[in-house]
């Protein structure tokens, strides 16, 4: 949603499949750090555990990877036989059951939806197709054809019970895409079931979707960057120490399209139709990560000021907001924001 992206990282550099990071089994001599990459939901997911030995860490990462790719079988709207694609072509006026994590969440899109009016729609998908092509063409979408998609969306028109998990729509030619709550949600279930192994310390990244589990052995948390460090005296610090956690951070640095010197992000408003061009960039830390990485796009559709009026609604929830405009810098921090950072002291 902004021109730049700070993916929250760990600030150490990610080693090789399965290759112990040296130094850090002498703080801890029965535990040591391996850690795995693979692409899933059209990125790189990174995942780190520390664990007693190789053969118990491939048996966690491979865990974590296949959670990922179960839940991008669930959500993707890029595969024709996804969970989601055949939900929005087969459940059009009658009611079809759906799996669990694609009823976790719609359930959490649509409480988004409904706290927002709309800011927050996860049927914009005919819309967000015309805007995927727009940026492969390197134009706008044209106006009509945007008219015509938007007449196709609306979450209003999608009925869920999410008590038994069954969904229905309301009119034929509906698409769903969960883009801006997917990844969070994925980088969170992989950690569960890295977690169920009894690998208790762990940090599963996807694109700018990050959660955690305890802190490596011998360290306070994990170093999670959350700014640039470019901001001045914000009360935050750059990189935060935390643990048992998700952060989400979003912007526009990756998928945009820029026409007659304007940049249009992948994110789109509802109301407009149109790719958000405010240079805003959100990060959220919540409790998991459907929670963060819905919070952070639905921020940046709110704007500075609405969105962290949402925020602040969840006390579990933490934010911090930079817009940046006509050269000038400015930041909003959220409450519990600033007690996660006092605590870094």
């Amino acid at each position: 949603m902004c021109r730049r992206l700070w993916h929250p990282t760990i600030v150490a550099l990610l080693l090789a499949w399965l290759v112990p990071a040296a130094g850090l089994a002498q703080a801890q001599p029965a535990l040591e750090r391996f850690e795995g990459v693979e692409p899933h939901m059209g990125t790189l997911a990174r995942i780190t555990v520390y664990a007693t030995d190789a053969a118990s860490a491939r048996v966690a990462l491979r865990a974590g990877f296949d959670r990922i790719a179960a839940v991008n079988a669930a959500l993707s709207d890029y595969l024709p036989e996804s969970e989601l694609s055949r939900v929005t072509r087969d459940a059009v006026g009658r009611d079809m059951p759906i799996g669990a994590d694609l009823c976790r969440v719609l359930s959490r899109a649509q409480a988004l939806a409904e706290a927002t009016e709309g800011a927050f729609d996860v049927t914009q998908g005919p819309v967000i197709r015309l805007w995927r092509e727009a940026r492969k063409a390197k134009r706008l979408p044209e106006p009509a054809a945007l008219e015509e998609a938007a007449r196709r969306t609306g979450y209003r028109h999608m009925r869920l019970d999410a008590s038994r998990c069954v969904v229905a729509f309301d009119q034929a030619g509906m698409q769903l895409d969960v883009g801006g709550i997917g990844k969070g949600y994925a980088a969170s279930e992989a950690l569960a079931a890295i977690s169920a192994l009894g690998v208790r310390s762990a940090l599963v990244a996807i694109s700018g979707d990050l959660a955690f589990s305890d802190a490596p052995p011998g360290l306070p948390g994990w170093r999670i960057r959350v700014h640039d460090g470019d901001l001045g005296d914000v009360g935050v610090p750059a990189v935060l120490r935390l643990a048992n956690a998700a952060v989400s951070t979003s912007g526009n640095s990756e998928q945009h399209l820029d026409v007659d010197g304007r940049r249009y992000s992948h994110v789109i408003d509802p109301t407009s139709r149109m790719g958000l061009v405010d240079d805003i960039t959100v990060t959220v830390i919540a409790s998991h990560g459907v929670d963060a990485d819905g919070l952070d796009t639905t921020m940046g559709i709110l704007g500075a000021e609405r969105g962290l009026a949402l925020v602040e609604r969840d006390p579990e929830a933490a934010a911090l907001v930079v817009v940046r405009k006509d050269g000038q810098v400015s930041t909003r921090v959220s409450r519990r924001m600033r007690e996660i950072a006092a605590t870094q002291r």
